[in-house]
């Protein structure tokens, strides 16, 4: 199994606990960490979605709460809320992940740990969000481009007079 899937099932399974049962994030981690042993890298993926999504998370769960039509967080099943909380944050503040292997990651995944069901919602959910970050993405591209000063033209030389006659 690729590491990056790993660490995406690791940090679903600490989210889940935070979510069921909150505590400090740096004590869970030590703990968990102690009692299991994984590859670095995993570890390293792991810890870095768990600490990014729990120090986001009230943004993150705005940001599901306006994109999950007729969904608050808490109704969804605590494996989906947590699959999203990651995928979202990946999709906010992890730039080199490509939003598809974001998206898909998450939908395998919750074939994997949930419902039948869950991998559709979850996959509505975060294409509403994927397409609302483009959204903005674009409308901030063109914004900018409307806002920036065009290039500055060389003088021109028609007030130039030469006082030597030759």
């Amino acid at each position: 199994m690729r590491s990056r899937r790993r660490g995406r099932e690791l940090a679903l399974r600490l989210l889940y606990g935070l979510d069921v049962l909150p505590r400090d994030v740096d004590t869970t981690l030590k703990h968990f960490w102690e009692l299991t042993h994984y590859p670095e890298d995993v570890k390293a993926f792991a810890e870095q979605l768990v600490r990014g999504t729990m120090s986001h998370r009230a943004e993150i769960d705005a940001f599901i709460a306006e994109n999950a039509i007729n969904w608050s967080i808490l109704r969804m099943a605590v494996v989906d809320r947590n699959i999203l909380r990651y995928a979202v944050y990946e999709l906010l503040y992890e730039d080199v992940i490509p939003p598809k292997v974001t998206i898909n990651e998450a939908l395998d995944i919750s074939k994997k740990y949930s419902t039948p069901k869950s991998s559709a919602f979850i996959n509505g959910i975060l294409d509403n969000i994927h397409h609302t970050l483009t959204q903005t993405a674009a409308q901030a591209a063109a914004e900018a481009t409307a806002n920036a000063e065009p290039p500055h033209a060389p003088p021109a030389d028609d007030d130039h007079h030469d006082d030597n006659p030759d």
